[in-house]
């Protein structure tokens, strides 16, 4: 079990509703809930990994702005997925279809949907099997396009919805394939501020 896991089987059952609970009482706390109900508890990120984040979800939050074909959500956002975990992806991009789908009483909450795409950026204290896991969760909940990015090892894992995992190391760009159509992300300043 990773370290920042933390398994409450023996004293209590961490259902949905009592992780939305302990959520709203630790605002500052960041927490997801495995599917099997262990507490995963993520420490804040560092100014170096924090500013990329903030770039890629600027970057994919101007792209659609500018198309209006979804909505675009940050870290903070808890997502609910379908086979039991709760998670908040480092970025996340929804249809539009999905959040008109949505009452406005689930826009509130956990969003009780998996991400049509999803970027998880490893901080240093991140593992990559950890990712890997994580991204594995999102594809089996149905996310159709995610990415797996490694600033240390200079390489990003491509996940598509059916296809085997592709890796590639430092690529300049990516792009938005069928998912994001018309997008394409700028990775150079992280390989730059990641040399020496």
């Amino acid at each position: 079990m990773p370290l920042n896991q933390l398994d409450l089987s023996p004293v209590l059952a961490l259902t949905r509703p009592d992780f939305y609970k302990l959520c709203q009482h630790n605002p500052d706390l960041k927490l997801e809930r495995t599917a099997n109900g262990e507490l995963i508890v993520m420490a804040p990120t560092g100014g170096e990994t924090g500013t990329w984040n903030a770039d890629l979800t600027a970057q994919v939050a101007m792209w659609n702005r500018a198309t209006q074909l979804g909505k675009t959500f940050d870290s903070s956002t808890g997502f609910a997925l379908p086979l039991g975990s709760d998670r908040s992806p480092d970025v996340a991009w929804i249809s539009l279809d999905k959040w008109q789908a949505l009452t406005p009483e689930q826009r509130k909450g956990f969003l009780p949907l998996c991400p049509d795409f999803v970027i998880e950026l490893l901080s240093p204290s991140d593992s990559w099997n950890a990712g890997t896991q994580k991204m594995t969760e999102y594809m089996d909940n149905g996310c159709r396009l995610g990415w797996l990015i490694d600033p240390q090892s200079q390489r990003v894992a491509i996940y598509r919805s059916g296809q085997t995992r592709e890796i590639l190391y430092r690529p300049q760009t990516l792009s938005g394939e069928d998912v994001l159509v018309g997008f394409c992300a700028d990775l150079g300043f992280i390989w730059q501020e990641t040399q020496g």
